[in-house]
């Protein structure tokens, strides 16, 4: 249906440009309802048993174990692998020192609406927070989606039929990202998403209102766009990756001092620019420091005594071997291999970024439209999100489990739109043109078919995870 799109934008099909609204919101219902289905099939527990001790956790003599009823197993069946560290958290809070290597903000912001929607409870049973984790992921997911679309507009425009196109296939991409099951079930990467999607989306506008000479608009939205990238840190320690935005930012302002002088507009922009960065940073800070004076004020942990304590890396490297070249054994082998397509892709995507022109492209309607960015500035941002999306894939490669990256580049821009416009800038009959189709219909198929055998691991309780 994609690549009918491609070919025909006005011809009607279920997933049409012209009404992308509803035309992503039915694609987007289809998959997840889908990938429910199989999650939901898989018989048994798996290989591991962990899930099923969930709800006999909160025992006691006034709280028995939850019913064992499809209501109660039913969401269990997406509580594998970190989720049962998560539903924990959730429900008691951090008790163990290892726990600190899972975002801090994701569990606040899952149990706050868990509290919400069960204010009876301090938090409910562990089938009522994996109900709501799940409803959570799907919810910022679809805000994700649509997130995307809105900021492919700002970039790109919606002008003509080439900028729809390019706008709203990078959306529905983002709907069967390799992430797969991990964006239906209670994982900080849907939430993740979403925020660094919307604060993308922010500074974006913020683009769009300078260049109109808007500048009160265009500071509110650049800190509007920190403080989304500041809570996808607490949310995943890889949101502080967007602060590369702001450091662009003040460096290009300070060119412009040597450049140009000192003069009132460039102190304010630059002084909007400066506390947009800090404000990114206290996403890495506040839980660190929330975890400083929990522990080492009346303890002494090995970390404490670090210039800069981070309970964060302690736990990583003490508990989970994460570190520089420490994956790199043998034995992850097979993880390299898996993880291999999606880091080709991410730096081929980042390297298109830094060169291609968009000229062609941005094909600029005949009456002056504010809301669409000039080339040039569609080359600058591009050039300024190729930069954290490589770094990403870097440090996937050297120093994370480098599985993980097939799941947290769901909410990074970039790579979609280059996919999508291996097409859109090719389309004809030439052999190129030919070639840059038959990728796109590979990549997409092989995404399809990736997120279901994904859902039967994930739902089966078996690796990769």
């Amino acid at each position: 249906m994609i690549m009918s799109s491609v070919k025909q934008i006005d011809r009607p099909s279920l997933l049409n440009p012209l009404r992308p609204l509803w035309s992503l919101t039915v694609a987007f219902v289809l998959w997840k309802s889908l990938l429910f289905l199989v999650v939901t099939a898989c018989p048994g527990p798996g290989y591991d048993t962990s899930t099923s001790l969930l709800p006999y956790l909160n025992r006691s003599p006034t709280r028995p174990a939850a019913d064992v009823g499809v209501g109660s197993t039913l969401p269990l069946k997406f509580v594998r692998w970190d989720p049962i560290y998560f539903v924990h958290i959730v429900q008691h809070g951090y008790v163990y020192e290892q726990e600190w290597a899972f975002g801090y903000g994701f569990t606040s912001i899952w149990r706050f609406v868990a509290s919400f929607l069960n204010p009876s409870e301090e938090v409910g049973n562990v089938a009522q927070v994996a109900w709501t984790g799940v409803g959570l992921s799907h919810l910022a997911h679809y805000l994700s989606v649509l997130a995307l679309y809105k900021l492919s507009a700002n970039v790109f425009g919606r002008e003509t039929s080439t900028q729809r196109l390019i706008c709203f296939l990078s959306a529905a991409l983002h709907i069967i990202a390799p992430a797969g099951a991990f964006l239906s079930a209670p994982y900080p990467e849907p939430i993740f998403s979403f925020l660094n999607i919307f604060g993308l989306y922010l500074y974006s506008s913020s683009f769009l209102d300078d260049g109109a000479g808007r500048k009160l608009p265009r500071d509110a939205k650049l800190l509007g766009a920190a403080v989304s990238f500041a809570v996808a840190t607490t949310v995943r320690s890889n949101g502080i990756l967007s602060g590369f935005l702001f450091a662009y930012d003040a460096i290009w302002q300070l060119r412009m001092v040597l450049l140009h002088g000192l003069s009132w507009n460039v102190v304010v922009r630059l002084g909007v620019i400066v506390l947009g960065g800090c404000v990114v940073a206290l996403g890495m800070v506040l839980p660190q420091w929330v975890a400083y004076t929990t522990y080492c004020t009346t303890d002494s942990r090995p970390w404490c005594q670090w210039t800069l304590p981070s309970i964060y890396g302690w736990v990583q490297k003490q508990y989970w071997n994460v570190g520089f070249l420490r994956y790199w054994t043998v034995s992850n082998t097979p993880l390299f291999l898996l993880a291999a397509p999606m880091l080709v892709l991410l730096c081929c995507a980042s390297l298109w970024a830094l060169k291609m022109p968009w000229a062609a492209i941005k094909e600029r309607p005949t009456t002056v439209i504010d809301r669409t960015m000039s080339p040039e500035d569609t080359d600058s941002l591009l050039i300024r999100l190729a930069v954290p999306q490589g770094l990403l894939a870097l440090m996937a490669f050297t120093s994370y489990h480098v599985q993980i990256i097939n799941r947290i580049s769901s909410g990074y821009p970039l790579w979609y739109w280059y996919l999508v416009c291996l097409v859109v800038d090719h389309v004809g009959e030439s052999p190129s043109a030919a070639k840059s189709n038959r990728l796109f219909a590979i990549v997409l198929q092989a995404m399809v078919v990736y997120g279901l055998i994904q859902a039967v691991l994930y739902g089966s309780f078996l690796p990769p995870a």
